[in-house]
């Protein structure tokens, strides 16, 4: 079988890549000791994070009870991520009853957060971002931690700087980027307090063809829709390679935190992935406004060094979008809103 094809045919050809373990990573969880729970595991993102894990236990021989929290507001959902032979429980995190009633197991994948809407309900982006992240260190203070947080806490540079780095000074433009900082400063207050290893996952994007950086792009072309150039460069990574990196980031979670950002080693320009775009569709490009100078651009020479460059190319997973939505596959319909400059998602 080729290892990487030139088009994904169905959800689970899709859902078999997103969760493909390596190598490395199977052998991690052979030698990882304690349980797992991916807290807000609904979403773009967690369904095959835990899969992957599952499947690196089954492949390593091991035991593990996994399990995914989430408010599950939608029953399929809960439904597959159960299909996969993950544990479920369902639940609100804010409350803290129900938080505190939850196994103390030894590893946790921290999803939980809010971005979409965070302008209209400002209260509620912060309890979710800062005020949630500060309960789940003191109760799993005992626990490795990993949490997802956002690229969105540097601020634009230049295309030419080769994007933030993790010992770059955090500069959030807008609430939401400032709630996500809040959430990074709990995770590392609770591991200074408690002594417990954490990593902070500065994700800056995840693509696949449902959604993502990519599909927002490839949406507007294809529908003739205007393509705005001021965001004009942006990083992405495909979500599989960065499902491996999230759980290989187990074992360099340390006390005081570590921050590892995680994206892409191409800066990509909005203006000739619309290009490309335009000629897999046979359209030509709507494209409006000029590149600004700066950008919101993240460097991980740090998470290639401890993990290696992702194993799938940008120019692939542009061909899978393409042929994805030329077949009007199923898209989640969650713009990133990449091009926001202001901060106000």
């Amino acid at each position: 079988m080729n290892e990487y094809p030139d088009k994904i045919a169905s959800d689970e050809q899709l859902e078999e890549l997103l969760s493909r373990p390596s190598a490395t990573t199977i052998d991690l969880f052979s030698r990882m000791d304690g349980d797992i729970i991916f807290l807000g595991i609904a979403g773009k993102i967690g369904p095959s994070l835990a899969n992957m894990a599952k499947r690196a236990c089954d492949a390593a021989g091991v035991n593990k009870r996994i399990i995914g929290v989430s408010r599950f507001r939608n029953q399929e959902e809960k439904k597959q991520i159960e299909d996969f032979d993950i544990e479920t429980i369902q639940g609100d995190l804010l409350d803290r009853d129900f938080l505190e009633s939850l196994p103390k197991v030894k590893n946790v994948f921290y999803l939980a957060g809010m971005k979409f809407g965070s302008e209209d309900n400002l209260a509620q982006t912060w309890a979710m971002n800062a005020y949630l992240p500060a309960l789940v260190a003191e109760y799993f203070n005992a626990s490795r931690i990993v949490a997802y947080s956002t690229g969105c806490v540097y601020p634009l540079v230049t295309v030419e700087s080769g994007g933030s780095r993790e010992t770059d000074m955090p500069q959030p433009v807008g609430e939401y980027a400032q709630s996500c900082l809040g959430r990074e400063r709990m995770f590392e207050y609770g591991s200074k307090k408690h002594h417990n290893p954490v990593a902070l996952i500065r994700l800056n994007y995840a693509v696949e063809p449902r959604y993502g950086v990519l599909v927002d792009i490839a949406t507007k072309v294809k529908n003739n829709l205007p393509v705005d150039l001021s965001m004009g460069y942006f990083n992405v990574i495909w979500q599989g390679d960065a499902n491996e990196v999230v759980l290989r980031s187990l074992e360099y979670a340390v006390s005081p935190a570590k921050v590892i950002n995680i994206t892409g080693p191409e800066t990509l320009s909005v203006k000739e992935v619309a290009l490309e775009f335009g000629k897999l569709f046979s359209v030509e490009p709507k494209l409006v406004g000029t590149e600004a100078k700066t950008a919101l651009l993240s460097n991980s020479e740090l998470a290639y060094s401890l993990f290696g460059e992702p194993k799938v190319k940008i120019n692939k997973v542009i061909q899978w979008v393409a042929h994805w939505m030329s077949e009007d596959k199923k898209l989640l319909g969650k713009p990133t809103h990449f091009e926001v400059r202001d901060g106000k998602y």
